[in-house]
């Protein structure tokens, strides 16, 4: 099923915190406020899951978990990345998980971050992808 917007999730397997990441947003999109929305799952150890991640342009490899979000063009009919309206910008929510370029996020393994993108955060992304 074609949603207007995709969100792509970066991990590999083994990843306890990728695993995590996935059931929530799974949970998430499950919630009828959020049927607009579809999840691909790129392993970034395969060849493909790693096309995709260099295509995002945007992730630090040592921070997966990461995800973005895309929106369904109504021209081509593909998903593009959203770009950040805000780059740079501070965010009480998304702290220092928040993408610069596009719209999305990646895993924090500081002390202030750690290692966690939490429900809230998702959510927090995901209304703000709506908005842009």
């Amino acid at each position: 099923m074609d949603t207007t917007y995709q969100v792509t999730v970066f991990g590999k397997k083994g990843c306890a915190k990728c695993k995590t990441l996935n059931q929530r947003l799974d949970k998430l999109l499950a919630k009828e406020e959020w049927q607009d929305f579809s999840k691909a799952y790129s392993d970034i150890e395969t060849e493909l899951g790693l096309v995709d991640f260099c295509k995002a342009q945007c992730v630090n490899p040592s921070r997966v978990p990461a995800m973005v979000i895309m929106k369904r063009s109504d021209e081509t009919g593909r998903y593009e990345l959203i770009r950040n309206a805000n780059p740079g910008a501070t965010d009480d929510v998304l702290k220092d998980s928040r993408l610069y370029t596009f719209l999305g996020l990646q895993t924090d393994y500081t002390d202030v971050g750690k290692g966690l993108i939490t429900p809230k955060m998702l959510s927090s992304v995901l209304a703000e992808a709506r908005d842009s």
